[in-house]
């Protein structure tokens, strides 16, 4: 998997922008989603001030963010699309002729055009009922047949009025779903090209497609497994992921008969949930840090205290990664941003370049254990357990996972005498760690603020992002008002194109949910499997297979609700669950054919695919004993969080 418009790591600045005024236009258009992305932080930061020291905060604050969320998840979107940015699988693509690829593209954007458009109708239906009726007067002079087609919008009969805030009607906060969905067709139609021709051939596809469709609505039971099967096969040739997941919800609902507005009503639920803000926050924060200087701050801190080790420049790197990966998440900023930092490092260290390739490869998802982790966040949202819990869970397996690849860097070097090992010299050592004094202080202010019960999980991430903002801009200084612009319009893509899938994911949950495939799978599993460790091992084995096809976030919202009744039956605990869910998951992103760490390192690194199986083989075998171990001991996930409560 891999986005199109990644040529250089979130670290670096953007390509050379126009000028003029197509410059100006530029920056004039990104400002809306910059100055949502600067709101974020500051409204619950604000609201739990007020409250702490003056007794009230904001009022409705929550609504206001989690709305704010919704409007940056489509407007980010929305520039992702024109940007090219959306995350999709171009496995086959690659491997075609220059010509045959105009045809796959316009096959692509036509696709992604109607699919854009099916969303934006259900969304208008899902708004319109939520708006108030069209006027008694107007109804008795329209047609009887313009009437009944309104009847299903709800624009034909009174509601109930439901506020955001006390004060905003609930469908303008959600008219940016139709608009946005609508604006995503006219980007991915502009996205075929060069040249006119090519945009033209995808708008005539997509409509004589969508017409067809629309006429022949009793055609969806016969449709519905040959149109899903065809959107399948067109995912290697670069199909968008949410296009992908969006795509197979609306045909699943269209072949049943049954509205698709269930879709944009479930993205609108997923987005505005309580808990979703932290992650556009803690995103925030990890593009704060990878965009200064705190990566160097902190190589010279792990290298100074573990340099003096067989290994210890290999173990600080890994240490690095797992530090930085732990706030930015599963998106691939850490291979992208610190890979070409990092690799010159390694290499000037006498590390061979196989070992350092497939050890940044394999460390670009090393720490999504540890807090504050949205993966752990948005699992434990999902299947409905304490965020805290899940922390302490993910903290021996993280440490077990992040120790075991220390271990093989350590046994590496100490076969290889020639590899460079610096002396430990106190002095250095403490002047490093006063250097990255700031960064250091993140995680425990995290865990203070979160496990002191000072403030709720989005106000301690909104305090973090405000901490890292005055820590790299105030007193490191890494940062002026240009980085930060460009780091804004970077981090709202980066959100537009992740959100994006988790909420048409959520829609596609809804129908896996209707139709009772939980219940089915539980069944299946009670009925076939007769152990609780046949029912691991065959866990193990489902997850890294979709650890390889899915990114983390839709593997999330997807597969999590139907794993959970199956695990209930054989009484694998939720938490240890979710523990053995994330480690599988990062397993698939280094297993071959098409694990997403291997396509970004090879992007990152211009290394054939074949060679980075190779390079990056040793770690998934380590990775995979470490799964075994956290699958089959579950007192590794559990016993910590059972002591603490």
């Amino acid at each position: 998997m891999t986005k199109p418009s990644e040529s250089a790591p979130p670290g670096a600045p953007d390509p050379t922008p126009p000028s003029g005024k197509r410059r100006l236009l530029r920056h004039t258009a990104y400002l809306p989603l910059v100055l949502m992305l600067a709101a974020m932080p500051a409204i619950p930061a604000f609201e739990f001030l007020g409250r702490r020291f003056f007794g009230t905060g904001i009022s409705g604050a929550n609504d206001y963010l989690q709305h704010l969320t919704l409007w940056i998840a489509f407007v980010g979107a929305i520039f992702t699309g024109f940007a090219g940015e959306h995350l999709q699988m171009e496995v086959l693509r690659t491997a075609l002729p220059e010509r045959m690829r105009l045809w796959i593209d316009i096959l692509i954007g036509a696709i992604s055009t109607v699919v854009c458009l099916a969303l934006a109708g259900a969304s208008l239906q899902l708004v319109v009922s939520e708006a108030p009726p069209l006027p008694e007067p107007l109804l008795r002079w329209l047609p009887s047949f313009i009437v009944d087609w309104l009847e299903p919008f709800g624009l034909t009969h009174f509601g109930s009025l439901t506020l955001v805030a006390g004060w905003m009607p609930v469908w303008i906060a959600e008219s940016v779903m139709p608009v946005g969905f609508l604006l995503l067709a006219v980007a991915f139609l502009w996205r075929v090209g060069p040249g006119f021709a090519p945009r033209a051939a995808a708008a005539v596809a997509a409509v004589v497609f969508l017409t067809l469709l629309l006429l022949v609505p009793h055609w969806g039971p016969g449709l519905r497994w040959p149109l899903l099967t065809g959107l399948l096969l067109t995912l290697p040739l670069g199909t968008p992921i949410f296009i992908l997941l969006g795509g197979a919800a609306l045909i699943l609902f269209w072949g049943e008969g049954v509205t698709a507005a269930a879709i944009p009503a479930e993205t609108y639920r997923i987005v505005t949930s309580p808990v979703f803000p932290t992650i556009p926050l803690f995103t925030l924060c990890g593009f704060l840090l990878s965009e200064s200087h705190a990566d160097r701050r902190l190589v010279r801190l792990f290298r100074a205290w573990f340099g003096w080790l067989p290994g210890g420049t290999a173990v600080a790197i890994t240490l690095l990664c797992a530090f930085v990966t732990t706030f930015t998440g599963a998106s691939g900023v850490t291979i992208l941003a610190l890979g070409g930092l990092l690799l010159p490092v390694l290499l000037q260290n006498g590390y061979e370049e196989r070992f350092s390739v497939g050890l940044l490869t394999a460390t670009g998802s090393i720490g999504l254990l540890f807090p504050p982790s949205l993966v752990v966040i948005l699992y434990a949202v999902i299947a409905q357990v304490p965020v805290p819990d899940m922390f302490i869970a993910g903290i021996l397996p993280g440490l077990l996972l992040v120790g075991a690849v220390s271990l093989y860097c350590i046994a590496v070097a100490a076969r290889s005498p020639a590899l460079e090992r610096a002396r430990f010299e106190p002095r250095e050592a403490a002047r490093a760690l006063w250097a990255a004094k700031w960064e250091l202080a993140i995680p425990p202010l995290i865990l203070v603020l979160l496990f002191g019960g000072i403030c709720t999980l989005v106000e301690a991430a909104a305090l973090t992002v405000l901490y890292t903002f005055l820590a790299e801009t105030l007193i490191h200084r890494d940062l002026g008002p240009a980085q930060l612009l460009a780091l804004l319009r970077r981090c709202g893509r980066l959100l537009g194109g992740l959100l994006i899938i988790l909420g048409v994911a959520m829609g596609l949950t809804s129908y896996l949910v209707d139709a009772e495939v939980p219940a089915i799978a539980a069944q299946w599993a009670e009925a076939h499997i007769h152990s609780r460790w046949m029912f691991l091992l065959f866990l193990n084995l489902v997850l890294i297979a979709v650890g390889c096809l899915m990114d983390i976030f839709s593997a999330l919202i997807v597969v999590v609700p139907i794993l959970l009744p199956v695990a209930a039956v054989f009484e694998v605990d939720p938490i240890h669950l979710g523990v053995i869910f994330m480690v599988n998951l990062e397993l698939g992103y280094l297993t071959p054919p098409v694990g997403m760490n291997l396509f970004l390192a090879s992007f990152r690194f211009k290394r054939p695919l074949p060679r980075l199986y190779r390079d990056a083989l040793p770690f998934l075998l380590i990775r995979l004993i470490v799964v075994l171990l956290v699958t089959f001991l579950s007192a590794l996930s559990l016993a910590p969080v059972r002591f603490l409560r």
